[in-house]
C-alpha cells in the first residue's frame, strides 16, 4: 500500500488556503500514521514500544473525533466516510 504525504492530505482535507491544523486535517495525518505502523507490526510483531505509539496515536484521533462530533455531526461522519474508519 502506498502512503500519502503529509502536503497531498493536508492538500485534500483543508478547509481553506492556509489551513494546515483543523480538526479534519489531524484526523487525517493521524489516520495514515496508524495505517503505517499496522504495517509496520505485520512485519515486526514484538515492536512493543511502537505498539504503545500507536495506541496513544489511536487515543488521540479518537479523543479529536468526538470533538468533531460534537461541533459538527455531519463534517464527521462525512469524514469517517472519506477515510473508511471504522470498517
Amino acid at each position: 500500500m502506498v502512503y500519502k504525504s503529509k502536503e497531498t492530505i493536508i492538500k485534500e482535507f483543508k478547509k481553506s488556503e492556509n489551513d494546515t491544523g483543523s480538526t479534519a486535517v489531524q484526523i487525517a495525518l493521524l489516520t495514515d500514521k496508524i495505517i503505517a505502523l499496522g504495517d509496520h507490526f505485520k512485519k515486526f510483531p514484538k515492536d512493543f514500544s511502537s505498539r504503545r505509539g500507536l495506541t496513544i496515536m489511536v487515543a488521540q484521533r479518537r479523543k479529536l473525533l468526538n470533538y468533531l462530533e460534537k461541533t459538527d455531526s455531519a463534517a464527521c461522519k462525512e469524514l469517517i466516510q472519506r477515510l473508511n474508519i471504522r470498517g
